[in-house]
Order: C-alpha cells, then structure tokens, then sequence
C-alpha cells in the first residue's frame, strides 16, 4: 500500500547523528510542543523551550536558526507521525478505497489534535491565523518550494499508492489538494466549535471528502 519516499525535511541547521544529540533534539521538540499547548505560538520563544528542554541555548541553535525553523522541525515531526499512525491503520484495514482513505485520513488528524501534546497548535502548520514574530511565512513550514497543504498531499499521495496513480499525476495532485483545503477548513471550523473537535462538523468533513473523492476518475 504505502511508499515512503517523501520531501526533504524541515530546515535543521545540524542533524543529529549520536545517541545523544538525537535525545537533546527530541527533549527540544517536545518542549516546544508541551508549551504550544500553554502559552501559543505567539508568545512561545526558544528561551523557553530551552529551558524546559534543560539543554543550554546555544545548544538549541546548532539545530535551528530561530523560532521558524523550530516550528517547521516540529510540523514536520508531526507530519511523519501522522503518516506512520495513518499507513498502519490502512494496512490494518486493508484492501482500502478512496472512501476509507478519506475516512481513517481525517480520524486520525482527529486523534492526533485530541491526544498529541502541541498538535491543536501546530498540526502541519500553524492552526491559528496570526503569524508569530520570528516566523516569515508559516505556509511554507514543512518546505520552503511549496504549501504546507500541498506538502501534505504530496506525502498522501505517496502513502496511497496505487489508489492515486491513475490517470494525469497533475489531476490526482489537484484533486488532493482541494480535498485537503476542503477537509482543513472543515476541521479547523470544529476545532473551534469544541476543544475535542465537533463530531457532527468532523462526520460533515468525512462526508465531504468522501462525495469529491467519489466523482473523480483520478481516485480509484
């Protein structure tokens, strides 16, 4: 089902290779993404993910220049995880149609947006709609050559495999990305509907994706 060919990450200034540097680069993250949750991309500074990271700042800036690279490093974590989490729900429920897809693609962003520390902040980008000082153009978080939506269907299309390979690349590539700005827009309005997430605005999502994936010949 899936291929795991996909962009090149988020901007890193070193990557860490030894055991260690790989442990201080997961502690950053992580404390970047608990206060997400407590303060809010706008008032978040790598002081403080320093701090909570308990490793110097300086050590902080040998993997990212800034704020921006910071929050792209961590969308783009949370993007692979969500295709990890997303690739073995399919396989678990395999043989999967364009409807399934669309069904375990949105449960899942559901899941991780209840459950993921930082995600209702930074899915694969930023969720709110203020940029914060330090960060340029957050719809470029994930690559700095395209959307982070259109990223994301990129990544999609790979993870489905045979199911998005028919017929023009660039139609299956445009029928992606309108049912992901689709399904986006839908979600982030449930999101502020309830912290959890509006169950009769995420079934409308499901709906949604499902009918546009129906009338195209390029899913199958």
């Amino acid at each position: 089902m899936s291929d795991r060919s996909h962009p090149a990450p988020g901007p890193v200034r070193r990557r860490p290779v030894q055991q260690r540097s790989l442990e201080r680069y997961g502690r950053i993250l992580d404390a970047c993404a608990g206060l997400l949750d407590e303060v809010g991309a706008t008032a978040l500074t790598t002081k403080e993910v320093a701090q909570r990271a308990q490793v110097p700042i300086g050590t902080l800036y040998q993997f990212f220049a800034g704020k921006e690279d910071l929050l792209a490093a961590l969308a783009t974590r949370n993007l692979d995880h969500y295709l990890q989490r997303l690739d073995a729900r399919l396989a678990a429920a395999a043989p999967v149609g364009p409807a399934l897809f669309a069904d375990l693609a949105v449960e899942e962003f559901v899941a991780m947006k209840r459950a993921v520390p930082g995600f209702g902040q930074l899915d694969f980008g930023l969720a709110g709609p203020a940029v914060p000082t330090g960060v340029r153009d957050d719809r470029y978080l994930l690559d700095a050559g395209v959307d982070n939506n259109t990223a994301v269907a990129l990544r999609l299309q790979a993870l489905g495999g045979e199911l998005f390979r028919a017929g023009d690349p660039t139609a299956v590539m445009l029928t992606l990305r309108v049912a992901l700005e689709a399904a986006d827009a839908v979600l982030k309005l449930a999101f502020r509907e309830s912290p959890d997430g509006d169950p009769a605005l995420i079934a409308e999502c499901k709906r949604l994706v499902r009918g546009y994936l129906a009338q195209q010949p390029s899913a199958r």
